[in-house]
């Protein structure tokens, strides 16, 4: 080479390496950015959440967006940011191709600094790049702080999520609704689409999702999914409540194999990898539910599969929850893979035909026994694990935590003539010592020893009726109570309240008071000629609450918290035949009515219909002990029929609002009080008010500094539902038991459930 060429070489390699340095740079890829709509989004749920951003764009005044553009999905996001000064509309118009721009480091600066003072110095730069395109990642960065700072309740969640639907790939998903592992999402605003079949790592809040933070894989498994035959050479898969269709390919199968099944999916950037099929079942009567664990007759307890699942498998195909395992019934088929249970199929509807009692103690003070002494006329059957013993006629057996017979769990004790008894001698009850039909189990708890009543929900409802109404009132009012009873009992057989115990309902009166006074022939008839017949609204059973007395109107369901379109049979409505309404909303229009000891209605010839009482400031404080010397109480909000929702309590050191009928009664009564019912006799010895219908006098001052305030009240019970004492009167008059529950359950049909079989 000879010395021009080499210094022009020479030359040349600083040029080619700076060549190729500018080369680099234009073709970097450049940091994404993130929308200002999908910015600001993100800002408002910080503050609130969308519901609230689309209540505030219904009712704002002043109309940032035109009536087109308040349709988009951002517009109420930025409506928020606008009202509550975030935003300006003069440096922040809210014209659609502006807002659905890049965020540029001046407005990114702006907004941190306008949510948290302080927060905008992460993004502040030059003037010559505060133009420029904020990266996404620099917000999320920025986000992070400030959600420390504004979300400290941690309502924002981090959580990773399986995605398997958007409208793209389910026709009949709304608009920005994304099904996922973890339920069903709205994600206004962000690219899902390309996402299906990935686990994602999200922020969402109250349903909405924020943002997706990660992709954390494009390989999922969908566990024990449940498959069907679809059209063709295809198959489908449940996966929450949504259903989709694969093509089937020849490798994995025939789609007559996957039909009815139980699977895992295995899938890989959306495409289907491999079928796993779990055909095992098993099935047998539910003893327990755990949240581990089932335990099943005949199987005992086994440990639950991490994906475990619970599908109803006729009529209406629905993915359900573990607490639709019903204890006592054998309704489900069990999958079974790996030595644990994968899924519960729900193949039929229960009967309702049994129901287990957990019996309480003396007094109704504990579901938990330390021992347990039993005896029956025939004598008893104990069955334990694979064994079994006879006692003999009338001796008694006992059994402590310690007793041999309890290392599998439970005892199960029946009599050794089927239509005997079993008296419980260690539990007293008003009646004496209780008997009860059906079986006793006893089961070993951490807590002690537990005792179940399985018997037929017939026999149980003769041994509630009694307890929960006089057998000397009329045949068609104790009709009507049966009839309650027996829905009441319906719906809590489904609630399965004490399913990890292997129970449905306690015997106390957080339930049905149950088998604590005796039968009669009477109430007896009164089952046996209702036999099966429930109280329905549309096709469901209702909740059939009941109640002793009314103040002469009735309440709604709203006075525990709920929606009362929730319960649109329990209206609230007077007493009397046309079932009218009074507006007794304000304090002075109840005070009139509740002061009235006359006021017309079915209840108003018992003692409860009006009361009164009085109590100090000096003994509400023992309970109300937050407001340092009560110096008065008011009542601020009313519910239907004049019931309190909510009393204003001021005190030396502050003020507090009782909210609730139940908290209402509980605060303001207290063991020094004395009753004076319509009757003018006294009622002694009760610590909360009979009822919230309730109207408040402060009295004054005296000359030892304590204020007296005399409480009018009417009714006794929480009011909603039917009235029994109303129910008696309504009888009495000749009403039939049908006409009285449709006079206190507003649009109900009397009737047996319609028994349905495996579709």
């Amino acid at each position: 080479m000879n010395k021009r060429k080499f210094i022009a070489f020479a030359a040349g390699i600083p040029l080619l390496v700076l060549i190729l340095i500018i080369i680099i740079l234009v073709s970097e890829t450049k940091p994404g950015g993130i929308s200002r709509a999908a910015a600001y989004k993100s800002a408002a749920l910080l503050l609130t959440d969308a519901e609230n951003c689309e209540q505030l764009l219904k009712e704002q005044g002043q109309n940032y967006f035109s009536e087109k553009d308040r349709n988009n999905w951002y517009a109420k996001y930025l409506n928020y940011l606008y009202v509550n000064g975030y935003l300006s509309p003069d440096t922040t118009p809210s014209d659609p191709e502006y807002v659905q721009g890049y965020l540029t480091y001046r407005e990114a600066e702006e907004l941190a600094e306008a949510l948290v003072p302080g927060q905008g110095e992460a993004a502040h730069v030059g003037k010559k790049k505060q133009g420029k395109t904020f990266p996404s990642d620099n917000w999320w960065f920025i986000y992070d702080s400030l959600r420390k700072e504004l979300d400290q309740e941690g309502r924002i969640k981090e959580m990773d999520v399986l995605l398997y639907g958007t409208p793209m790939n389910i026709r009949s998903a709304p608009a920005w609704t994304a099904y996922t592992s973890e339920g069903k999402f709205r994600f206004e605003g962000i690219s899902l689409d390309s996402y299906i079949d990935w686990e994602l790592k999200v922020l969402v809040k109250d349903g909405e999702m924020i943002a997706v933070r990660e992709t954390v894989s494009d390989s999922v498994t969908y566990k024990n999914v449940w498959l069907t035959r679809g059209e063709g050479e295809t198959f489908s898969v449940h996966l929450g409540t949504i259903e989709r269709t694969f093509p089937m390919e020849a490798s994995l199968g025939q789609p007559e194999e996957f039909a009815d099944n139980l699977a895992d999916l295995s899938l890989k950037n959306g495409k289907l990898q491999k079928v796993t099929l779990k055909k095992k079942r098993i099935t047998g009567k539910v003893l327990a539910v755990k949240d581990d664990s089932i335990e099943i007759e005949g199987y005992g307890k086994i440990k639950l599969d991490k994906d475990f699942k619970v599908y109803k498998l006729y009529g209406q195909f629905e993915e359900q929850s573990i607490s639709d395992i019903l204890v006592g019934y054998d309704i489900q088929e069990f999958v079974v893979a790996h030595g644990k249970l994968c899924a519960a199929l729900t193949m039929r509807e229960f009967d309702a035909k049994t129901i287990r009692v957990m019996i309480m103690n003396t007094n109704f003070q504990s579901v938990f026994h330390p021992s347990v002494t039993l005896s029956a006329e025939s004598g008893l059957n104990i069955a334990y694990g694979e064994e079994s013993v006879q006692i003999p006629a009338k001796a008694e057996v006992i059994i402590d935590p310690s007793d041999e017979r309890l290392k599998d769990g439970r005892i199960v004790v029946t009599p050794v003539d089927a239509g005997d008894t079993i008296s419980v001698n260690s539990i007293r009850r008003s009646l004496g010592t209780p008997t009860y039909s059906g079986s006793i189990e006893i089961r070993k708890e951490t807590e002690g020893i537990t005792l179940i009543n399985e018997l037929y929900l017939e026999d149980y409802l003769t041994r509630v009726v009694p307890s929960e109404m006089p057998d000397s009132y009329e045949m068609e009012a104790l009709k009507a109570q049966a009839v309650c009873a027996r829905t009441y009992a319906y719906r809590q057989i489904q609630s399965n309240t004490y399913s990890q115990y292997g129970a449905h309902v306690d015997d106390s009166t957080r339930f049905q008071v149950y088998n604590n006074l005796k039968t009669s022939d009477k109430t007896e008839q009164a089952v046996r000629e209702t036999y099966g017949k429930l109280l329905f609204y549309q096709d469901a059973p209702i909740e059939a609450f009941y109640f002793s007395t009314s103040c002469g109107h009735t309440t709604d369901g709203s006075i525990w918290g709920s929606d009362p379109a929730k319960y649109p049979y329990l209206d609230g409505c007077l007493l009397e035949t046309d079932r009218s309404v009074l507006n007794l909303s304000t304090n002075a229009a109840f005070e009139a009515f509740i002061k009235d000891k006359e006021y017309p209605s079915y209840d108003s010839s018992f003692p409860m219909y009006r009361w009164e009482t009085t109590v100090t400031n000096r003994q509400l404080e023992e309970e109300i002990t937050a407001v340092g010397t009560i110096l008065n109480i008011s009542v601020i909000e009313r519910g239907v029929g004049g019931i309190v929702k909510k009393v204003r309590v001021e005190g030396s050191d502050g003020i507090m609002t009782i909210n609730g009928e139940g908290q209402v009664r509980a605060k303001l009564g207290n063991p020094y009080m004395k009753i004076t019912k319509n009757d003018g006799n006294v009622m002694k010895d009760i610590e909360s008010l009979p009822s919230a219908y309730i109207a408040i006098e402060n009295e004054g001052v005296d000359d030892n500094n304590i204020t007296t305030f005399h409480i009018y009240g009417g009714g006794y019970g929480h009011g909603v539902g039917m009235s029994q004492n109303g129910a008696q009167a309504m009888a009495a008059e000749g009403k039939t038991y049908e006409e009285i529950l449709r006079f206190f359950y507003n649009g109900v049909e009397v009737r047996e459930a319609e028994k349905e079989t495996a579709g």
